[in-house]
Parts: structure tokens; sequence; C-alpha cells
């Protein structure tokens, strides 16, 4: 990812995974992954039924407005990022331990772009629109289950994540994260399977 800020492409994706790991992954860490994310997966799902309840209010506001408020576009975005954070961290698809709250940037990071107008309609029915997506999410959650059970052993036996299999889980949590932004009301742009190049 280049240092200097560029215009983004019309085509691009208003929620991108950005992925600046190394694939390095240390051993210790890794054979006991799940319990040290476990104060994380505590945190997150309480932040969850924060993050719900922003998602029925920015639901009717945007019903009347056209645009999801700033500030629950705002709450709901960090939370999302969050989720992203722990997500990375859980399916060995980064190594660091992720900090609390979804503000620091990660080796694994979503960037979501600014409030855009939507169209009322789309979002009155956006729970049945995003069906097919959540579907297809959840094929894709379980590739990435499968890539983190498979890459645990190879993490332990070699000591980094082949590049393959991150790229792929890093596939995976792209997708399912935009649907979840799509869900939520942080974009109008329906899921994507094109992506940006893998770093």
């Amino acid at each position: 990812m280049s240092e200097e800020p560029q215009e983004q492409p019309a085509h691009e994706h208003p929620i991108r995974l950005v992925v600046n790991d190394d694939r390095t992954r240390t051993r210790l860490t890794v054979f006991f992954r799940w319990l040290l994310a476990i104060p994380h997966v505590i945190w997150l799902a309480l932040w969850a039924i924060a993050a719900h309840v922003a998602v029925l209010i920015a639901w009717f506001a945007t019903l009347f407005t056209g645009r999801c408020p700033r500030g629950l576009h705002n709450f709901i975005a960090r939370y999302l990022r969050y989720l992203t954070h722990v997500s990375a961290y859980l399916y060995l698809v980064a190594n660091p331990y992720p900090s609390f709250g979804g503000r620091t940037e990660y080796a694994i990071d979503l960037e979501v772009d600014p409030v855009e107008p939507q169209n009322r309609l789309v979002t009155f029915f956006r729970i049945v629109l995003a069906i097919p997506a959540l579907i297809v999410a959840s094929v894709l959650h379980q590739v990435l289950v499968i890539i983190a059970l498979l890459g645990w052993f190879t993490c332990l036996a070699i000591g980094r994540m082949p590049k393959g299999m991150r790229d792929l889980a890093a596939y995976c949590l792209r997708y399912e994260l935009q649907t979840y932004a799509y869900l939520y009301l942080l974009t109008a742009r329906y899921p994507s399977f094109v992506g940006t190049p893998m770093a």
C-alpha cells in the first residue's frame, strides 16, 4: 500500500481490506491462538449488541433522510474494523495481537469510505437484498475456518502462513466484511467478488 494518498478508482469498492501482513507466525501464539483470542471475542460480542442497535437506528434514519447519520456510520465502521482485526488474528490471517477498540492500524485492516447517499427503497428491502450475499459469505466463512485449521498445523511446522492460504483467507474475510457493511448500511454497493491485489 502506497504511503501517499491516491485517488480511488471509480470502480473500487467503498469497503476495502488492506493487507500488510508479512506471513510470519509465532509458533507459541499460534498454538494458543484460540485461547488468546477469548478476551477479544467476549468484548466483540458485547460490542455487537450496541452495534446492532446502532444499525437498527441507522436503518430508520436512512429511510427518512436518504443517508446514514455520520456518527452512526463511524460507530458501525469502527465495530467492523475491530471485527476485521479479531477475525484476522483468530483465523491466522495475521499474527500480531490486536488492540482493543479498532482504532489503531493492524496487519489486516479495513478501510471504509465516508457516508454516501442511499436509495430509500433499496434501504427498506436491504435485509432481503442481502440474503444471496449472506449465503455466499456463509460458505466463504466455512472456507476461512478450514484454511485456519490447516494453517494452524502449517504455521506450527514452518512458522509462516503460505501466501496462497493467507490470500484466500483474506479474500473470504473481505467478502464477508463487505456483506456486513452492505447489510449494516455503511455502503449501498453490493459485495464484490473482485478484490484489490494482495500485498
